[in-house]
């Protein structure tokens, strides 16, 4: 059967249904591809609906091009309905938005950018996003309707995260700008919602250039909110950025907050900058009475890397019986053992880490930062008999970004779970793009 025949076939199945008598014009059910994509450009509007709704569910890579131009359209339920017919297409799950009870088309699972993009950076699965999906959806930003903005806003969220190398460039330098003019919005939502966004897709990448200053002090500027969540989430794209014109004011704004929420997310978004400037803050916090500043402090030191401090923060959690302190030790260790530590050995205890759901994200999110430089480390356990274990670990060297982790996932891309195979497709996909352009 060719492709064409099966895509025919898909979408014939998906027609065989009560909704038919809006496409009339097509004898029993049957419509080709070809014939979708020109009824997306049809003057009716309950026609381009009812075809983008058919697209969503087909989610064929093919249509993602013709769809963009209704992410723009005249009328507002198209255009949410095309940004979900983009996001369906490139989730790494796809979501069956209708199913059949009886001779009722019933509607189960709505598509929302918010909730794709909660699901984080690894939510969409290795198909390349095309640029002018993603430039129609910045172009939406400017929408007349608040719904519309922010889907748009969201979408390319989850979307940007897809390009690598030159094209990841491309999307910085063309969103960056945007981004930044949007965080002074009216809307409050929107304003949170492109403080989140560039906390996502701008989160630093090695091979990544400068954040534009533009950029990084519009950010700077949603310190100054009166909203608390607003405050904390532009601290954590500040974290994410790893912007260091704002390391000095994030250490006064943890010196004024001292405890509570507010002063972990400072001391967190200058731990993950991990300027040299701020090593003597976070040496300081290794005594904390509070475990969290604690933790947050081994590791800034950790990725500061200044080898001297290894052995204050060895002597900090010696003795110490919180699990996720101990990590965090562990951690430290192993970015900062240098030539002298055994990496294998070191990433032991984050890798075993991985089989415990309260520690999970905890030692993901340390072996992306360990990940560079140390592939053939992370070789040795990828033969864990764990396949949650082994798809963290594959994430893990796709997010760490570096190059040589290719030659390490290739020979295993035919893994005996799916989960980890589709983990090994996204990872190299990305890996790829971003040496290709080094």
């Amino acid at each position: 059967m060719t492709m064409r025949t099966k895509r025919n076939l898909v979408l014939a199945l998906a027609l065989a249904a009560p909704c038919l008598h809006v496409f009339g014009a097509f004898a029993a059910g049957q419509m080709s591809f070809e014939q979708a994509v020109r009824e997306l450009g049809s003057p009716d509007a309950g026609t381009r609906l009812k075809t983008v709704q058919l697209l969503k569910d087909a989610a064929y890579p093919e249509a993602a091009v013709p769809l963009a131009k209704l992410v723009t359209d005249s009328q507002d339920e198209v255009q949410l309905e095309a940004m979900a017919a983009e996001l369906n297409t490139f989730l790494a799950e796809k979501i069956i938005t209708r199913k059949r009870v009886g001779l009722i088309i019933e509607v189960r699972n709505q598509l929302a950018a918010e909730g794709a993009f909660l699901s984080g950076p690894l939510a969409i699965g290795a198909r390349p996003v095309p640029m002018e999906v993603l430039t129609a959806l910045r172009a939406a930003w400017r929408d007349d309707n608040p719904r519309v903005r922010l889907e748009a806003v969201y979408t390319f969220g989850v979307l940007a995260v897809e390009p690598g190398g030159d094209r990841r460039r491309e999307v910085l330098q063309a969103s960056g700008p945007e981004l930044a003019a949007m965080i002074g919005a009216i809307d409050p939502a929107q304003r949170y919602a492109a403080l989140r966004v560039i906390a996502r897709v701008f989160e630093r990448r090695p091979g990544d250039p400068a954040v534009e200053q533009a950029v990084g002090d519009a950010v700077i500027s949603a310190l100054n909110e009166k909203d608390a969540p607003m405050r904390i989430v532009a601290m954590q794209a500040l974290g994410a950025m790893r912007y260091e014109r704002a390391v000095q004011g994030l250490m006064d704004l943890f010196q004024y907050f001292g405890k509570g929420e507010l002063a972990e997310v400072s001391l967190d978004a200058v731990a993950r900058i991990a300027h040299p400037s701020s090593v003597t803050q976070l040496q300081s916090q290794l005594g904390s009475k509070d475990a969290a500043l604690r933790g947050i402090a081994i590791e800034g030191l950790a990725r500061v890397g200044d080898r001297a401090k290894l052995a204050d923060v060895q002597a900090a959690v010696r003795g110490e019986r919180a699990d996720t302190l101990v990590l965090a030790g562990n951690f430290a260790s192993l970015m900062l053992s240098g030539a002298a530590g055994d990496p294998v050995a070191l990433l032991a205890p984050l890798v075993n880490a991985l089989g415990k759901p309260r520690l999970r994200d905890q030692a993901r999110g340390y072996l992306v930062d360990a990940a560079p430089g140390r592939a053939q480390a992370f070789s040795r356990y990828l033969a864990d008999p764990d396949p949650v274990v082994r798809a963290e670990l594959v994430d893990a060297l796709g997010l760490g970004g570096d190059g040589e982790a290719v030659q390490v996932l290739a020979p295993l891309s035919a893994d005996r779970d799916a989960q980890v195979a589709r983990a090994i497709e996204r990872a190299l996909a990305r890996l790829r793009q971003g040496r290709s352009a080094a």
